[in-house]
């Protein structure tokens, strides 16, 4: 498996599926890893894509520092890991926290992203919770009962029980430092002005999301973004791509194509 490294030498592995000549790169959210994508990779046509799947730093297979953890530094990381697979330009498809490092990238490298796809994007403003999701959530490092809790609050449609296996022991790889300082990034936001940038066609897709209903993302994330548009995914929670990923696989490869780059 490829590895680079980030400006502060932090060690960013990556998965690079498909050979095809447009390149697009799945951003994860909080607390797991790049392997949140995989339910979904598996139900995508790859015909002439290349995904590239990065880990972010202190989770899955990368590197676990203790700082390094705010949204322009793990935004400068997913830029790192394009540099790493040679993409000169690519589109972006962000999920929850990952969902908000995409529009970061977006904004800062418009002439790079060709589309942007956010799946129940955590909004640039941030997203602040009451004080008892948010003391759950920033605690939650290597607590399997609390980690629990927070994966059955957001999914709806979870099913069998080794779906949520398989996110626990992801979740339980993420480093205490990531937990944390990245909890407070992507809560406190900040880079709401940035957003008049980002010229990409960008679709953002809502679901049943507790913590981000369609009505909210259509004036926090479509709204700010000059070419953005609003789907609807009845049913799931706020993982779509674990809890629908047939659908979730048919939203991204539709849009991908209506969105190919000239």
């Amino acid at each position: 498996m490829p590895t680079t490294s980030a400006s502060d030498g932090t060690s960013l592995h990556y998965r690079v599926i498909g050979e095809g000549p447009r390149t697009v790169v799945l951003v994860h959210g909080w607390m797991v890893s790049g392997a949140v994508w995989n339910s979904l990779v598996e139900r995508m046509d790859l015909t002439g894509l290349r995904l590239v799947i990065p880990d972010s730093r202190g989770t899955g297979q990368s590197g676990k520092p203790t700082g390094g953890y705010t949204l322009q530094g793990l935004a400068q990381d997913v830029l790192a890991v394009a540099d790493a697979a040679g993409a000169k330009r690519f589109s972006v498809v962000g999920h929850s926290m990952g969902g908000q490092l995409a529009q970061w990238v977006a904004a800062q490298e418009p002439s790079r992203v060709e589309a942007l796809m956010l799946l129940n994007p955590v909004p640039a403003a941030g997203l602040p919770l009451p004080p008892d999701a948010a003391g759950l959530f920033r605690t939650s490092a290597g607590n399997r009962e609390k980690q629990t809790t927070i994966i059955n609050l957001s999914c709806k449609l979870l099913g069998g029980t080794d779906i949520l296996e398989t996110m626990l022991k992801d979740a339980a790889n993420t480093s205490a430092p990531a937990i944390e300082n990245i909890f407070d990034a992507w809560t406190k936001g900040g880079f709401a002005d940035k957003l008049s940038a980002i010229t990409a066609p960008t679709l953002v897709v809502a679901t049943d999301d507790a913590f981000l209903p369609p009505d909210f993302l259509r004036e926090a994330v479509v709204k700010p973004i000059r070419r953005a548009r609003l789907a609807y995914l009845p049913g799931p929670g706020h993982y779509p791509q674990v809890e629908r990923p047939v659908e979730a696989a048919a939203m991204l490869t539709a849009f991908l194509a209506g969105s190919s780059p000239a």
